[in-house]
């Protein structure tokens, strides 16, 4: 490698910023970059011109730099270390969801099983009405619930009372008071855990009928 008499004295340790920006390497090749940076300071001090040598400060400047960079690369290497053990504490802690019922406002999978909902009607409503929507946000029913937050079986029918085809649908409650809308909002219900995933957006579960909500979103947690 030869550099140009005229190169600047922080040269070296620019190159090798712009190198290790947005990168993080690990501990052997953190290594390897560093005798990467001793040989290019040698062979830049070795073609040095003589009559406008670097000055020493320079060098300085140069090494601050490279301890800086090096510094950045072994905090992210410690930061993704720590997100990755959190990650497996927090799935650790998850896997013993699996097998129960979680309480979420998503859409709901019929099957031909009663679903336990958990209605929340608004407090000054005098009626509860269940909308049933299909995947086309058809509306399939228009259901009266007790205007209470006590658990309601709901058996996943249609208007006629007839048992709706298997798949997800979602549910929402409309509180009224005198005939006058107060409130919609989804309708949470409780839905078997059967696994637990970990990605990018956080931990996600998967209920019955593959139906996956994050974990986040879980309010209450019952045995099956």
């Amino acid at each position: 490698m030869t550099l140009a008499p005229t190169q600047t004295g922080t040269a070296i340790g620019t190159r090798y910023a712009e190198q290790q920006s947005g990168t993080t390497a690990n501990t052997a090749s953190a290594s390897s970059d560093y005798e990467m940076f001793l040989r290019m300071l040698t062979v830049q001090m070795q073609n040095q011109d003589p009559l406008n040598p670097i000055d020493s400060a320079d060098y300085a400047v140069q090494l601050a730099t490279f301890s800086g960079v090096e510094q950045a690369v072994r905090t992210n290497q410690l930061l993704e270390s720590l997100q990755s053990q959190f990650g497996l504490l927090g799935m650790a802690q998850l896997a013993g969801w699996v097998g129960q019922e979680a309480r979420a406002a998503a859409p709901v999978y019929v099957d031909g099983t009663p679903v336990t909902l958990s209605p929340d009607p608004a407090s000054a409503a005098d009626r509860a009405v269940l909308v049933v929507r299909d995947a086309q946000d058809r509306v399939l029913s228009r259901e009266d619930l007790p205007v209470s937050t006590a658990p309601y079986n709901w058996a996943g029918t249609d208007a006629t009372g007839a048992a709706l085809p298997r798949g997800s649908y979602t549910l929402t409650l409309e509180s009224y008071f005198a005939d006058t809308l107060l409130d919609s909002r989804p309708v949470e219900y409780y839905a078997q855990i059967l696994e637990a995933r970990g990605g990018v957006d956080g931990t996600r579960l998967v209920l019955r009928g593959g139906i996956e909500v994050p974990a986040s979103s879980v309010t209450a947690l019952r045995m099956h």
